[in-house]
C-alpha cells in the first residue's frame, strides 16, 4: 500500500514540476483542526515529501507542494489550508529570515517511527497520546516490559511512555483499589511478565526497562512521557541501588534508608527530592505540584484559576524549544494528573523549562539532552479533562480539535522528522 502511495506521489510531483503554488497550512486562530493538521504533515512525510515548518509564523505553520492527493487529504479531514503563488512562498520565507523577526524554517524530512510503551488491553483513551494520535491518524506501534528488555527500541525513533509506575508500586493504586479486579489482574499480569524474564521483582524488571529507555536517549532516541510516567521514570532510576517498595509490592519490607541511598546521578530531570513512604498515600515524592491545588474547591472554580504559560525562545538559535513550544496562544489550560507538574526545586540546572504555572511556581513542560537523543516531560494526563480520574468516560477530540494542551504533544511527535537540526549553544 505504501508502495502505491509513494508511486503516485513521485507521479503527482513529476506533473507539477511546472506548477510553482504551494500549500500552506495556517496555525493560527484561523485554522479549523489544529490536531488534524499535525495527521496530515504526518502523512505527507510518510511519502518522503519535505514539509517546511515555519517556526512562528502564524501559529507555527506548514508549507509544502500543491499537489492534489495533498490537498484532497485536508478537504477529507477538515484541515484549513490555503494555495499560494511560488512568489508569495518565497515572500513568506525572505519575512523570516529576516535577523530581526523571532521565526524560522525547519524541513521536515521524514516521518518518525513511533513506539508507544503501553500494557496489553488499554485503550486509546486512556492516554493522552494515544488518544491524539487515533485521532490524529498518526500510526504507532505498542509495545511493553518485555519487548524493551529484549532489545527492540533501536528499532524506532520516538517513544512515549505511557503513564506508567517505574517504582514497582503499581501506581500507589493499594489504598483505593487493591480489592478491584483489575488492580489484582495488573499486578498479576505484571509479576507474571517479571518472572518470565527472569526477575525476582516487578521493581526490578522495570528498573531494567527504565535502563534500557534511558540508553535509547543516549543512543539518540527521542523520548515523550506525561504525568506518572515522569517523575516514576527518574525514581526508579534513582532507586537503583536500593529497595524503596513495601511488603504489599514486592513481599519484603522497604530499605529503612532508602532516601539516603538514592542516586540523582542516575537521573534524567529531577534531584534532591524526597520519597513518599507511606505505601497509603497516593504519591510518590514530593516532586509533585499536585497537593499545591485547593482540592476542595468545586472542579470548574479551580480549572479556571490553574494556567501555564509557555516561553519564548529564539526560533533562530534555540531551535529545538522554539519547535516543541509551537501553539496559537502563550496560555494554556492546566490540567491534572498523578504528577500535575513539577516543583522548581528538585528540577536539575540543565533542564530546560519550556512552560510554567505561575501561580503554583511550579514547571509544567521540561526538557532535556541526554547522549545523542532528547526527552520531554510533560505534567498532567488529559489536557481537556481537568481532573480525570479512574473510570471516567473518554475525551472527545471532535469537541476539541483546536486544543492547544494537546498541540504540544503533537509538536512532539514531529520533532523527531527535524532531528538534524539541532539547537545551537
Amino acid at each position: 500500500m505504501m508502495k502505491q502511495i509513494l508511486i503516485v506521489f513521485t507521479a503527482l510531483l513529476l506533473s507539477f514540476q511546472g506548477n510553482a503554488s504551494q500549500l500552506l497550512i495556517p496555525m493560527d486562530e484561523s485554522q479549523s483542526n489544529h490536531l488534524k493538521a499535525y495527521g496530515v504533515a504526518y502523512y505527507v512525510l510518510e511519502s518522503e515529501v519535505v514539509i517546511d515548518w515555519l517556526l512562528n509564523y502564524r501559529g507555527g505553520s506548514f508549507m509544502m507542494p500543491h499537489l492534489t492527493a495533498i490537498e484532497e487529504e485536508l478537504v477529507l479531514r477538515g484541515v484549513s489550508y490555503e494555495i499560494i503563488a511560488d512568489a508569495q512562498a518565497v515572500g513568506i520565507k525572505e519575512q523570516i529570515a529576516n535577523p530581526e523577526i523571532n521565526m524560522e524554517v525547519v524541513q521536515l524530512e521524514k516521518a518518525p517511527k513511533i513506539a508507544v510503551y503501553t500494557p496489553g488491553g488499554k485503550q486509546p483513551w486512556d492516554d493522552a497520546v494515544t488518544l491524539v494520535m487515533e485521532y490524529a491518524e498518526i500510526p504507532y506501534e505498542k509495545i511493553y516490559d518485555s519487548a524493551i528488555v529484549m532489545g527492540v527500541l533501536p528499532e524506532y525513533d520516538w517513544l512515549h511512555l505511557h503513564h506508567e509506575d517505574f517504582t514497582g508500586q503499581y501506581g500507589k493504586f493499594y489504598a483505593s483499589f487493591r480489592s478491584y479486579a483489575w488492580y489484582k489482574q495488573q499486578v498479576a499480569d505484571l509479576e507474571a511478565s517479571a518472572a518470565q524474564l527472569g526477575f525476582d521483582k516487578v521493581s526490578e524488571m522495570k528498573l531494567a526497562v527504565a535502563t534500557n529507555i534511558k540508553n535509547f536517549v543516549i543512543g539518540g532516541g527521542f523520548l515523550f512521557t506525561m504525568c506518572s510516567g515522569t517523575d516514576s521514570f527518574d525514581i526508579g532510576l534513582a532507586a537503583h541501588q536500593t529497595d524503596i517498595c513495601e511488603v504489599m509490592f514486592d513481599g519484603d519490607p522497604a530499605d529503612p534508608n532508602a532516601q539516603s541511598k538514592l542516586d540523582f546521578n542516575n537521573t534524567l530531570a529531577f534531584e534532591n527530592f524526597e520519597l513518599v513512604r507511606d505505601p497509603l498515600t497516593y504519591e510518590y515524592s514530593n516532586i509533585d505540584g499536585t497537593d499545591l491545588r485547593n482540592r476542595r474547591l468545586p472542579e470548574a472554580q479551580a480549572a479556571k484559576g490553574d494556567k501555564f504559560t509557555l516561553f519564548e525562545f529564539s526560533a533562530k538559535w534555540d531551535v529545538v524549544p522554539t519547535m516543541l513550544t509551537q501553539c496559537h496562544t502563550d496560555v494554556v489550560n492546566g490540567f491534572m494528573g498523578q504528577t500535575t507538574d513539577f516543583k522548581k526545586d528538585f528540577i536539575k540546572s540543565n533542564v530546560l523549562i519550556m512552560g510554567e504555572s505561575k501561580a503554583y511556581g511550579t514547571a509544567r513542560y521540561i526538557h532535556g539532552e541526554l547522549g545523542q537523543g532528547t526527552w520531554t516531560f510533560y505534567g498532567g494526563h488529559d489536557p481537556e479533562d481537568y481532573q480525570h480520574r479512574v473510570g471516567d468516560p473518554p475525551t472527545d477530540l471532535n469537541l476539541h480539535p483546536n486544543s492547544p494542551g494537546y498541540r504540544l504533544i503533537l509538536n512532539n511527535i514531529l520533532f523527531p522528522a527535524a532531528k538534524k537540526k539541532k539547537r545551537k549553544t
